[in-house]
């Protein structure tokens, strides 16, 4: 089915849709997982248990825990692929499915052929967190197909046109962003410099190659697209043809797009419509808004979101809560019920104002819960620090240029108190003294703890967050020595 006919489905149209796809998924393709067939036999489930949406309540959670690799497990994921063998394709598959091999052996078809079409990991993406051990999720032939028609869904949902001139500075990586980007334009057929990020082509030709090209869309990093928009700025570099910047791979504050906003007037880029998206590796694609005020618009015939409170019940509609996310159409690496870490607003169900689109819309505030950790700041108690409230402060502070967070000891002794550590450089004609005061009023407003601030200079704040050698800015990092 076509993206513009499932995006405007009514309400009881995507609800069958989605029961039929769920059904067919738990009952003839799940199987194939040895994770999920031992987490069923082991709560006492029969795979047939699962027929509707509220069914769905019966599968116990997953989480990273269970998925990512360990030293003892390094293949800890693999249990996550669906791994068909005769036998278990003669108990799970469907009868068409059955029907279809029966023929292609009696036509002299290689049917392991289209199996490994179907079921093989030919293509893998890795997590970013920040663990030792980077999660592998596996995509199959069949999977790059559907990658393919999710990216150019983000590209048709954000309104970018046919004749665009598009630049993705997206670091070449194992990672979502970049092969998103690539299978959009591509499928599209959108005129693309695949730059490969900074790492790849270097700062300055990608600055060049915007402006030569007349670029009318940026897909980027939001940190380093910010980084080599100040570069432009300096060098008074002409970016007047650029229409859309989309941004992936981190959170986009308000602050944050009216400091590129403004930068981008300084090139002559006068009317920019900058674009969040939100991507779930272990999902396998990303979300996208379709204008700045909206929520990411989801692809129900893809996947079904639900939205738990802290003990695992759903809660009611538009209210804040984890979300959790449950596959219907992925081969390869799959994901039931699988816990995200990410908190949001709530889940939008009503058409969307904007575009007139019916799917539903995750709320565009989304933070991880993973983020909020105790530290011990004081002798007395450990005290709840929510880091996720650094990232809108500082980016959106228009008198800071650059930050890095650090959690540190007091002394770097192990025995010590936790302390944090605010390295910044200050915006051109901004004194640390004024932001100092500042920025310590607004951190305990938000956080209610304070920091220790550390002026540095641009360069070397630069150097420190790896702007131009990590594929992810160095935000928040723990530096405490171990005892």
């Amino acid at each position: 089915m076509d993206w513009s006919t499932v995006s405007h489905l009514t309400h009881d149209e995507i609800t069958s849709l989605q029961t039929k796809r769920l059904r067919h998924f738990f009952h003839h393709e799940l199987p194939y997982s040895p994770y999920f067939r031992a987490l069923f036999e082991k709560h006492n489930l029969k795979f047939t248990d699962i027929s509707t949406i509220d069914d769905l309540q019966k599968v116990p959670f997953s989480s990273k825990v269970d998925l990512a690799p360990t030293p003892e497990d390094p293949a800890k994921s693999r249990a996550f692929i669906l791994q068909p063998d005769e036998h278990l394709l003669k108990k799970y598959a469907a009868k068409s499915k059955l029907i279809g091999i029966l023929l292609q052996k009696l036509a002299g078809q290689d049917v392991k052929k289209k199996l490994e079409w179907e079921y093989k990991p030919i293509h893998l993406h890795f997590t970013t967190g920040r663990t030792a051990l980077p999660t592998a999720v596996g995509y199959s032939q069949r999977d790059l197909d559907v990658l393919k028609e999710t990216a150019s869904r983000l590209f048709l949902t954000m309104g970018i046109p046919g004749n665009a001139v598009v630049v993705n500075v997206f670091p070449y990586a194992p990672h979502l962003a970049f092969w998103l980007a690539f299978f959009a334009t591509s499928s599209l057929g959108l005129t693309t410099l695949q730059s490969g990020g900074g790492k790849v082509m270097g700062t300055q030709k990608i600055i060049d190659a915007i402006e030569r090209l007349k670029a009318t869309v940026v897909t980027a990093i939001p940190g380093y697209f910010y980084h080599s928009l100040r570069e432009a700025v300096a060098q008074k570099k002409n970016w007047s043809s650029l229409q859309f910047v989309v941004f992936g791979g981190e959170r986009v504050s308000e602050g944050l797009r009216a400091k590129v906003k403004d930068l981008l007037k300084e090139v002559g880029a006068m009317d920019v419509k900058i674009i969040a998206t939100y991507a779930l590796t272990e999902g396998k694609t990303a979300w996208t808004q379709c204008s700045e005020e909206t929520g990411y618009h989801t692809y129900p015939d893809m996947e079904i979101f639900e939205v738990v409170d802290d003990k695992g019940n759903r809660v009611p509609d538009g209210q804040p809560g984890e979300l959790v996310y449950t596959s219907l159409n992925w081969r390869g690496t799959v994901m039931v019920r699988y816990r995200t870490g990410d908190i949001i607003q709530g889940m939008s169900y009503d058409q969307c104002p904007h575009c007139g689109r019916t799917v539903a819309r995750i709320s565009k505030d989304i933070k991880r819960k993973s983020d909020i950790k105790e530290f011990n700041l004081t002798k007395v108690k450990g005290e709840l620090v929510d880091l996720n409230a650094f990232f809108p402060l500082l980016s959106g502070s228009p008198e800071v240029e650059e930050w890095q967070l650090q959690i540190a000891k007091v002394n770097n002794d192990p025995y010590e108190v936790d302390e944090l550590v605010l390295y910044v450089a200050p915006k051109p004609n901004v004194t640390f003294m004024q932001l100092e005061h500042a920025l310590n009023r607004k951190i305990m407003a938000e956080t209610g703890v304070t920091a220790r601030l550390v002026e540095k200079p641009l360069a070397e704040v630069l150097q420190m967050i790896g702007m131009e050698t990590e594929p992810k800015e160095k935000r928040v990092v723990d530096v405490r020595p171990k005892g």
